[in-house]
């Protein structure tokens, strides 16, 4: 049980908001050495998965400086500028749209988008020029919550999404650990049960976005009281 510890090491560094980096490899160190690794042996492991999974970080290192030549040239202001032609739009409505999309993606194994790739160049700028003309005079916390459930529609589409079609590496790594334990589960089977999964998830980003435009309701509803009561 004690080789258990990293994962105490990182909700604890996740829940003090230390750099997810710094706590994930400290978690590895502390437990490589309690399962008895010399620090030789940890550092040894860690090269070879950089060297295994290099196909999936270098695309992810390359995106950041191409998405920040995008920004600089415009597209954050042309995103927030395209959302407030539609009128109806609200910030929920666009993070929730964007969640239905990535999460039908994915399932069907259309894997675009990514924090980096979408949300922070598009998604969030569309939702935050929604907030913005819905109520120009927004509060900074409350417009900080709409860039975080921007990046919480990533995770819930993306995270959910995957675990329905069956050549993701999750559920491939799940169904290879069942089978090491004797069980027979199929990737089919896995897939499926991962339907009312995603189904559950999607629920409660529609209530988390009806919960931030009821809050960005409320508070126009506030200024517009308080404006009232100055003049």
């Amino acid at each position: 049980m004690l080789k258990l510890i990293g994962i105490g090491i990182v909700a604890l560094g996740f829940a003090c908001e230390v750099n997810p980096l710094l706590v994930v490899v400290i978690a590895g160190f502390v437990t490589g050495l309690v399962g008895g690794m010399s620090l030789h042996d940890i550092l040894a492991e860690l090269g070879k998965g950089f060297v295994k999974n290099r196909s999936i970080l270098l695309p992810v290192v390359a995106i950041i400086p191409v998405m920040g030549l995008l920004e600089k040239y415009g597209l954050k202001i042309q995103a927030q500028a395209l959302i407030k032609k539609m009128k109806k739009a609200t910030a929920g409505r666009v993070i929730l749209g964007y969640t239905a999309i990535r999460q039908i993606s994915i399932s069907l194994g259309l894997n675009f988008g990514g924090h980096a790739g979408m949300i922070r160049p598009v998604i969030a700028p569309m939702a935050e020029g929604a907030a913005l003309s819905q109520n120009p005079n927004i509060s900074e916390k409350l417009l900080q919550s709409v860039k975080a459930h921007a990046s919480a529609a990533e995770n819930t589409g993306a995270f959910f999404g995957e675990d329905i079609f069956i050549a993701v590496g999750g559920v491939v790594l799940m169904h290879n650990f069942f089978e090491a334990e004797g069980m027979n589960v199929g990737l089919w089977s896995i897939a499926l049960w991962g339907i009312p999964t995603a189904i559950a998830a999607f629920g409660v980003m529609v209530w988390r976005c009806y919960v931030l435009d009821k809050r960005i309701a409320r508070e126009i509803a506030v200024n517009k009281k308080t404006g009232g009561e100055e003049c």
